[in-house]
Protein backbone atom coordinates (compact mmCIF):
# COMPACT_ATOMS: atom_id res chain seq x y z
CA UNK A 1 0.00 0.00 0.00
CA UNK A 2 1.10 3.62 -0.76
CA UNK A 3 1.84 5.86 1.99
CA UNK A 4 0.20 9.16 1.83
CA UNK A 5 2.46 11.98 0.62
CA UNK A 6 3.14 14.26 3.93
CA UNK A 7 3.48 18.46 3.63
CA UNK A 8 4.18 20.56 6.82
CA UNK A 9 4.68 24.08 6.31
CA UNK A 10 7.08 26.21 8.89
CA UNK A 11 7.41 29.88 8.84
CA UNK A 12 10.64 30.42 10.00
CA UNK A 13 10.39 34.27 9.40
CA UNK A 14 8.24 36.81 8.27
CA UNK A 15 9.20 36.84 4.79
CA UNK A 16 9.50 33.34 4.38
CA UNK A 17 8.43 29.62 4.40
CA UNK A 18 10.19 25.79 4.38
CA UNK A 19 7.69 23.46 3.11
CA UNK A 20 8.90 19.65 3.85
CA UNK A 21 7.99 17.21 1.40
CA UNK A 22 8.16 13.43 2.27
CA UNK A 23 7.09 11.12 -0.05
CA UNK A 24 6.83 9.78 -3.17
CA UNK A 25 5.21 13.02 -6.23
CA UNK A 26 3.08 11.50 -8.65
CA UNK A 27 -0.23 11.37 -10.27
CA UNK A 28 -1.96 10.40 -7.49
CA UNK A 29 0.13 13.37 -4.87
CA UNK A 30 0.90 15.90 -7.46
CA UNK A 31 -2.64 17.74 -6.61
CA UNK A 32 -1.85 18.12 -2.87
CA UNK A 33 1.32 19.10 -3.16
CA UNK A 34 0.05 21.32 -6.05
CA UNK A 35 -2.28 22.96 -3.46
CA UNK A 36 0.12 23.48 -0.81
CA UNK A 37 3.15 24.78 -3.22
CA UNK A 38 0.50 27.38 -4.31
CA UNK A 39 -0.58 28.43 -1.01
CA UNK A 40 2.86 29.01 -0.03
CA UNK A 41 4.22 31.20 -2.56
CA UNK A 42 0.88 33.37 -2.56
CA UNK A 43 0.88 33.81 1.07
CA UNK A 44 5.13 34.63 1.66
CA UNK A 45 7.68 36.36 -0.70
CA UNK A 46 10.19 33.84 -0.34
CA UNK A 47 9.74 29.85 -0.29
CA UNK A 48 11.94 26.90 0.44
CA UNK A 49 10.39 23.77 -0.85
CA UNK A 50 13.07 20.64 1.00
CA UNK A 51 12.60 17.79 -0.62
CA UNK A 52 15.01 15.87 1.17
CA UNK A 53 12.16 12.83 2.18
CA UNK A 54 11.19 12.56 -1.67
CA UNK A 55 12.69 9.12 -2.66
CA UNK A 56 10.46 9.90 -6.32
CA UNK A 57 9.15 12.08 -8.35
CA UNK A 58 7.13 11.43 -11.86
CA UNK A 59 5.83 14.70 -14.12
CA UNK A 60 3.15 15.24 -12.41
CA UNK A 61 5.01 16.10 -9.76
CA UNK A 62 7.73 17.89 -11.50
CA UNK A 63 4.27 19.74 -12.99
CA UNK A 64 3.52 20.96 -9.82
CA UNK A 65 6.77 22.14 -9.34
CA UNK A 66 6.75 24.06 -11.92
CA UNK A 67 3.54 25.42 -11.54
CA UNK A 68 4.20 26.69 -7.86
CA UNK A 69 7.58 27.80 -9.51
CA UNK A 70 5.88 29.84 -12.21
CA UNK A 71 2.88 31.58 -9.19
CA UNK A 72 6.09 32.62 -7.67
CA UNK A 73 7.36 34.56 -10.35
CA UNK A 74 4.02 36.10 -11.41
CA UNK A 75 3.65 37.29 -7.88
CA UNK A 76 7.41 38.90 -7.54
CA UNK A 77 8.38 35.74 -5.32
CA UNK A 78 10.82 33.18 -5.12
CA UNK A 79 10.73 29.39 -4.72
CA UNK A 80 13.79 27.32 -3.66
CA UNK A 81 14.22 24.03 -3.66
CA UNK A 82 17.05 22.42 -1.36
CA UNK A 83 18.21 18.89 -0.84
CA UNK A 84 16.95 17.85 -3.85
CA UNK A 85 17.72 14.27 -3.97
CA UNK A 86 19.33 12.08 -6.94
CA UNK A 87 15.80 10.87 -8.47
CA UNK A 88 14.54 14.38 -8.06
CA UNK A 89 17.76 15.83 -9.61
CA UNK A 90 18.29 13.40 -12.71
CA UNK A 91 13.96 13.98 -13.58
CA UNK A 92 15.06 17.94 -13.49
CA UNK A 93 18.42 17.31 -15.35
CA UNK A 94 16.21 14.65 -18.40
CA UNK A 95 13.66 16.89 -18.91
CA UNK A 96 15.92 20.35 -19.13
CA UNK A 97 14.16 22.56 -16.35
CA UNK A 98 17.02 22.49 -13.70
CA UNK A 99 17.41 25.92 -14.89
CA UNK A 100 13.95 27.42 -14.07
CA UNK A 101 14.57 26.85 -10.25
CA UNK A 102 16.87 28.34 -7.78
CA UNK A 103 18.50 25.34 -6.60
CA UNK A 104 20.19 25.01 -2.82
Amino acid sequence: MLEPLHIEIHQPGPDHCVVTVAGELDVVTAAQLRHALQQAVTTYPRTVVDLARVPFCDCTGLGALMAANRRARERGAVLHLRCVPHAVACLLRLTHTSHAFIID
